[in-house]
């Protein structure tokens, strides 16, 4: 997943976005709703989002993107810890909420369920003709032998199959995928996303993912 993280603890910020990274994430960390609202449109794929920030109030700008029909998930982190302010959290657009402190691998676990549940699949995974994906395992199998077999991921093929498996049936432009590809590492070279889609192609079947020239790539939903 591709993440906008908003916090202005720069220890707990640093913290997270070190340890999402190293959970095969892409991290875009800001510390101001200034710089959130400079990235409203990048393809992130969840949000996490501090209540109190040196500009205003998280949970204002959360109400704010749900105002403008931003279905994207979103995990509010707080200190704020009494039953009315989760209430008004949740209530106020977020899909879930996180009590400071709190451990990192909780925070990865509620992250994957709302981003399962954002995607359509509750339990986590997903097939499609011959291949089956482990949205929180970060795995896939090949059936077309008949039986599961494990096919071995870079990190960035990683983050271009689950993007468009999780948006099956729809377009995903290049530039998103040049987006999960650069957050991952800024060495990126501008053939990037070609040379991730022929390296997939090769292990889960040239059929798989189809390009649709001119605007992106896509897995159809409904391949025979």
């Amino acid at each position: 997943m591709r993440i906008l993280l908003l916090e202005d603890d720069l220890i707990l910020g640093e913290g997270l976005r070190d340890f999402l990274r190293a959970e095969g994430h892409a991290v875009d960390w800001v510390t101001t709703l200034l710089q959130a609202r400079s990235l409203i449109n990048e393809p992130h794929d969840a949000l996490l989002v501090d209540w109190q920030l040196p500009d205003g109030s998280g949970l204002d700008w959360v109400r704010h993107l749900r105002a403008r029909h931003d279905t994207r998930p979103i995990l509010m982190l707080t200190a704020r810890d009494l039953l009315q302010d989760r209430i008004q959290g949740l209530s106020g657009g977020a899909d879930d909420y996180l009590v400071k402190p709190f451990a990192p691998e909780e925070l990865a676990a509620r992250l994957h369920a709302v981003h399962r549940r954002a995607a359509g699949t509750p339990s986590g995974r997903k097939r499609i003709r011959h291949i089956e994906v482990d949205m929180a395992g970060r795995c896939a199998w090949s059936h077309r032998s008949g039986h599961p077999e494990p096919i071995d991921l870079t990190a960035r093929e990683w983050q271009i199959l689950e993007a468009l498996f999780s948006r099956s049936g729809r377009i995903v432009d290049k530039g998103t995928l040049e987006s999960l590809a650069a957050g991952m590492d800024t060495q990126t070279s501008s053939n990037v996303v070609e040379v991730h889609i022929g390296n997939l192609r090769r292990k889960l079947g040239r059929d798989l993912i189809e390009t649709v020239r001119g605007l992106g790539y896509r897995i159809p939903e409904d391949l025979p």
